[in-house]
């Protein structure tokens, strides 16, 4: 979410996607010891890892409105559904290989199990739209900043930018591999570094926060649900922290070392959110922010302050890079994994399991970038970019939560049904942690139906066909039809003796 490379890998299927895994006579005992030659890291290490797959700043000026309540904002999803997410997934992970779609077809079967993968990669159609959207504003500070709100500016974005990461990824182009650590650095760390750092300089020359900070605005004002509604991004900026959960087996105590990594994990992601969040609303009253472009405003508010202007451009730059080389290093990865599952269960037609001569699915991420172009070019006739921005934000996160209320279901179905498959790490009170991350799925999905306060003077039957229609379509119709439909010539000749459609 702000995601990463990882959902490659967890859409992933293993070689045998629905076999229970065999003693191979390293059991664990009492969560210690690891298959002989296997390489251990250290919880700190996976702690790290974690961070650096979740933590973004692309969020902070949508929490930044909120003001000090930003960090209320944060620490409620952070417990809900950050915490369930990563300790169930950790669960999963070391008992069953194969990610997302071994997991639920183990516990519900191979249609939900299809429905839980294919909403992984159908939540990057919704997501590539608003992820360029950023990109768009933010460069816009770069070249001219009036641009950052021109529907048609950032139309032009969408459709250009996408297009070349297709171009890109579809010759399997190496050298982009390493971006991910990259962006990271320069993204991230640097840009968020700098904002806290000149946002408490400004408050220590004496200036008044943009926003209040005292005590009684710890909680967002309660206007009804409306007032709450943009803490549903939290939910997708949380998305991915189950992925690590992979190299549980890789620590050398899992069931002791696996939750300290996972407490210090979440405290780092916290702070990487919730301080530049706080700095922009030091800086910009939340009436001014944009949700598109409120880091390059706060950046600029600030050079403006301290009279070097000029490094807007240069932050504006570290940031498009960042989000470019992080788009490029998993671009194909949900499309590749879902065509590989196809091709051995027979979900997608023949001509979207295609490969092209680099080994990238090529056909799928046209039709993916159809899509995408249809988006953008909504974006050409919108009069507000941070409305548009948002919508498809929340279209993203509802086809995403659908994918974790299978994963917590799976949990707990397969304590029950599964109890002797061994496993590294097992949840405590199973039952109650999965039920807390399903309700704050449930709620979140919910409340992203109901337009936020900033946007109250758009059309009400608008907001609810983009996002309903939108979740409707990708999330529910589509692999609905693909699995109605699907034939048993649908299985790639390497696996119909092996394989067949239920």
């Amino acid at each position: 979410m702000t995601t990463t490379d990882e959902p490659a890998e967890s859409a992933r299927p293993a070689a045998t996607d629905t076999a229970v895994p065999q003693d191979d006579g390293t059991k664990r005992q009492g969560g210690r010891g690891r298959p002989p030659g296997t390489n251990s890291i250290s919880w700190l290490t996976l702690a790290f890892m974690t961070t650096a797959s979740v933590a973004s700043l692309r969020p902070s000026p949508s929490m930044a409105i909120y003001g000090l309540a930003a960090i209320f904002l944060y620490l409620l999803p952070a417990l809900v559904f950050l915490l369930p997410t990563a300790l169930v997934g950790a669960e999963l992970a070391s008992g069953w290989s194969g990610g997302i779609y071994r997991w639920v077809s183990e516990a519900l079967g191979k249609p939900l199990g299809f429905l839980a993968v294919w909403c992984q990669f159908a939540m990057t159609i919704a997501y590539y739209p608003s992820l360029l959207a950023y990109v768009a504003s933010t460069f816009a500070y770069v070249i001219d900043p009036s641009l950052a709100e021109n529907g048609l500016y950032v139309a032009i974005v969408i459709i250009v930018i996408y297009w070349s990461g297709v171009w890109i990824s579809s010759r399997g182009t190496k050298t982009i591999a390493g971006l991910s650590s990259f962006g990271l650095i320069v993204g991230t760390l640097v840009p968020g570094v700098l904002l806290v750092v000149l946002g408490i300089v400004f408050l220590g020359q004496g200036n008044p926060s943009a926003q209040p900070m005292s005590a009684d605005h710890w909680l967002p004002p309660w206007t009804g649900l409306a007032s709450l509604v943009l803490i549903v991004n939290n939910f997708l900026s949380y998305a991915g922290m189950e992925m690590n959960g992979v190299h549980v087996s890789s620590l050398r105590e899992p069931k002791r070392e696996y939750p300290k990594s996972m407490f210090l994990a979440t405290g780092l992601v916290l702070l990487i959110f919730i301080l530049p969040a706080l700095a922009i609303a030091w800086v910009m009253p939340a009436e001014q922010l944009s949700l598109t472009a409120g880091l390059m405003q706060a950046f600029q508010a600030f050079f403006d302050h301290f009279s070097i202007g000029w490094m807007t451009k240069v932050v504006g730059i570290m940031l498009v890079c960042a989000a470019l080389g992080g788009m490029l290093t998993w671009l194909a990865g949900p499309a590749k994994g879902l065509v590989l599952l196809s091709r051995q269960e027979g979900y997608l037609p023949p001509s979207l399991q295609k490969f092209n001569k680099d080994g990238a699915p090529q056909n799928i991420m046209i039709a993916q970038g159809v899509i995408t172009t249809l988006i953008g070019i909504l974006y050409a006739f919108s009069d507000d970019v941070s409305s548009a921005y948002w919508m498809f934000s929340v279209i993203t996160v509802q086809i995403y939560l659908i994918a974790y209320l299978l994963m917590f279901v799976a949990v707990v179905k397969l304590r029950r049904t599964q109890p002797d498959v061994d496993r590294g790490f097992r949840v405590p009170a199973v039952q109650w942690v999965a039920g807390i991350g399903f309700v704050a799925s449930v709620a979140a999905l919910v409340i992203g139906f109901v337009p936020p306060d900033q946007f109250g003077n758009q059309p009400l039957w608008r907001y609810l066909l983009i996002v309903g229609g939108g979740l409707l379509l990708l999330g529910i119709v589509i692999p609905a039809a693909l699995l109605k439909y699907r034939k048993p010539g649908w299985v790639h000749p390497d696996h119909r003796e092996a394989s067949a459609a239920p």
